[in-house]
């Protein structure tokens, strides 16, 4: 490993875009390039463990996803019934990942938010790292469910300061993201970790998440490694 890539990112968050086009750019239904795109997550866990990255959250479904066709809504809860399997599960305990899962959680089916508790009560006392899932997630939404938990406690409203507000939000306990990186072509954040991630750089990639490799995980890096970041002082 280069002097560069030891200054690596504590936490890195990914918003996994591109896989719809990717498919249609090889002619490919829509779903395979979902199933594609859950497939490269495992690569990607991975190889975020191995170079030293301790907390992982992907965007694997926004609160802007219940809007497309029904078809591949459910094709999608598929998805993420198979990434909370007990065999996958299994495979995060072995390598002593934590699984947690931040959104709109009672959004899902009976099944799903079962899946759910099972999974973060499994991995809970793992330590090595943390995978965080993104699941019927919208920065907007986050604050607004935070406020409403402010108001419901009756905090007098000066007292209400930034601590209180992550104290309430569903990332609560987590350092705030140190790196961001978006696959595909779009050149936003689109409401992904909105108040976390106020001093995060930002990376964008060109690639759809199918097509992300390592190679291009060891380039951001370097390139992270390479900034000054002075959180506005």
């Amino acid at each position: 490993m280069t002097d560069q890539l030891k200054k690596i990112p504590y936490h890195l968050g990914i918003i996994m875009d591109g896989n719809r086009r990717w498919a249609k750019q090889k002619g490919l239904p829509t779903l395979e390039g979902h199933f594609r795109g859950y497939k490269k997550i495992g690569e990607v866990g991975e190889w975020c463990r191995k170079k030293g990255i301790k907390i992982l959250t992907l965007w694997t479904f926004s609160t802007e996803n219940w809007h497309r066709s029904q078809k591949e809504v459910d094709y999608l809860m598929k998805l993420l019934e198979m990434a909370l399997s007990k065999r996958e599960i299994n495979k995060l305990s072995k390598k002593g990942i934590k699984l947690r899962i931040i959104g709109q959680k009672e959004r899902f089916s009976e099944k799903l938010q079962r899946l759910i508790k099972e999974a973060e009560e499994a991995t809970k006392n793992n330590k090595e790292a943390t995978l965080v899932l993104a699941m019927s997630y919208g920065g907007r939404a986050e604050i607004i469910e935070a406020v409403q938990k402010i108001i419901n406690k009756k905090n007098t409203v000066g007292k209400i300061t930034e601590e209180t507000i992550n104290e309430n939000l569903w990332t609560a306990g987590l350092p705030d993201p140190d790196l961001i990186l978006r696959t595909g072509e779009e050149l936003r954040v689109s409401g992904f970790l909105t108040w976390q991630s106020v001093y995060a750089e930002l990376y964008f990639l060109k690639k759809y998440w199918p097509e992300f490799s390592e190679k291009d995980l060891d380039i951001i890096l370097a390139d992270y490694a390479n900034r000054e970041r002075r959180w506005g002082r």
